[in-house]
């Protein structure tokens, strides 16, 4: 063969295994041993074999039995089975089972090398249908953006018609669904896309900071201002700028933001000179902003301006056929980071990846296979490496007393109407003095 293979034999003979050890190492082979099927499997969970011999009588496990285990765990290795002229019945079971040719003992070199060139071929007609799977795999993915569900084939068939326009976009949807991988897609397929794409995360920056980063600075325009200093409105110019967490900026930054979409031009602070404005506004956000909107927080002048043309990115849990095939992107991405030889998931593993809800959703997932890859001992993800999920799923479905979940509700309530009791107490439905004493119950206080 043209391409050495890695290679076990399995047999309880000592003869066998030093015969076809030689043979085959000869040949240009790496070549393991092991005298059981025991001992086997625990070989396959550090090195990911291209080919087993398996003997198929051997004290303990027989290699019917190993081979069932093998095709199971790795349905990738390539089998052959080792046996006797008079256990052609059991070789024609094992190959019903998954094996892909049988060796006769005694075995003659020439016949060695016809097994072995069958397997050749084998290997490229698999070769050719990795390269197949590989290229419908392309099909599931868009710019980056991996799903064949229905909710994302048609986000997918949308973007290239609102890429297209330089409609100001809004993108909705929870935390960890991807909308920046969208924002990045619709950049890709529009004519901007020669032209810078900046991301800009709103709730990380308070007002100052975010008006500095957006709009720039003149020379001496406050303390430290020591030369002129170009912001993203300027940089971004004929390309794309997409503000990440928009519900968390102030109304007074939005009304700037509104001047600059409706006027095409803004100015450095410090500065009197206006600047040309030309780029593809995107804006993203988990926040329901219409409800924002109600409780005096998000101006809907500016909603409108930003609000042009609406995506809405659904969570993984609406998505759950497309967890395998992320799974699977994830573990190629993280073993190759990782120089860890991990290329398997386990069905009992995948089992419990689907029935989970995932509330932080692809980025959640994407940590999940990272952690299992960085701590997995062997070259497959089982059930036990993802125990983690199991035991965060329990935490978050546990009762509480109705005593805590008030006061929580009313926490979340508070912190959502920015300690405005009487946005707060208006949008539960009470009044403020109701509020005020459920907070005393509580013992709520802003800086409790």
């Amino acid at each position: 063969m043209n391409n050495s293979m890695q290679i076990m034999i399995v047999d309880d003979e000592m003869i066998v295994r030093e015969s076809l050890y030689h043979w085959l190492a000869k040949e240009g082979h790496s070549v393991a041993t092991a005298a059981s099927g025991p001992e086997a499997l625990e070989r396959l969970k550090e090195i990911p074999f291209d080919l087993l011999f398996i003997d198929i009588k051997m004290p303990g496990m027989n290699g019917l039995e190993l081979l069932e285990q093998v095709k199971k765990a790795y349905p990738e290795t390539i089998v052959i089975i080792i046996t006797a002229y008079g256990s052609i019945e059991s070789a024609v079971q094992a190959m019903k089972t998954g094996a892909s040719e049988y060796l006769l003992k005694p075995f003659k070199p020439e016949y060695l090398s016809l097994v072995m060139e069958k397997v050749e071929q084998q290997c490229r007609l698999e070769s050719e249908f990795r390269y197949v799977k590989g290229r419908l795999e392309k099909m599931t993915r868009f710019e980056n953006i991996i799903g064949q569900a229905t909710c994302m084939e048609a986000i997918f068939d949308m973007i290239p018609e609102i890429a297209q326009s330089d409609a100001s976009i809004l993108l909705t949807g929870e935390t960890g669904t991807g909308k920046e991988l969208v924002a990045k897609a619709i950049h890709a397929k529009s004519r901007r896309a020669d032209c810078p794409f900046i991301a800009l995360n709103c709730g990380a920056l308070p007002d100052p900071l975010l008006e500095g980063e957006l709009f720039g600075h003149q020379k001496g325009a406050f303390t430290g201002a020591v030369q002129n200093r170009k912001g993203y409105l300027e940089i971004v110019s004929g390309g794309t700028l997409f503000l990440d967490e928009v519900g968390e900026i102030s109304p007074k930054m939005q009304v700037d933001l509104l001047r600059v979409l409706e006027a095409k031009t803004f100015t450095r602070i410090g500065s009197s000179q206006g600047v040309a404005a030309d780029f593809r506004l995107i804006t993203a956000t988990h926040k329901d902003l219409t409800q924002a909107i109600a409780l005096g927080d998000f101006r809907e002048d500016f909603f409108y301006r930003i609000n042009v043309i609406h995506l809405k990115i659904p969570p993984l849990r609406s998505r759950k056929e497309d967890i395998a095939l992320l799974v699977e992107h994830f573990l190629a991405k993280f073993s190759q980071e990782t120089a860890k030889k991990v290329d398997h998931v386990s069905d009992d593993a995948l089992a419990i990846l689907c029935a989970y809800n995932w509330p932080g959703n692809v980025r959640e997932l994407q940590n999940a296979i990272e952690r299992a890859v960085v701590l997995c001992k062997g070259r497959s993800l089982g059930r036990c490496d993802f125990a983690f999920l199991q035991a965060h799923a329990d935490s978050m479905s546990s009762p509480r007393s109705l005593r805590k979940m008030e006061k929580h509700h009313i926490e979340k309530m508070l912190a959502e109407c920015r300690w405005n009791v009487s946005r707060a107490a208006q949008a539960m439905q009470i009044n403020r003095s109701t509020l005020y004493k459920k907070m005393r119950r509580h013992g709520i206080s802003r800086n409790h």
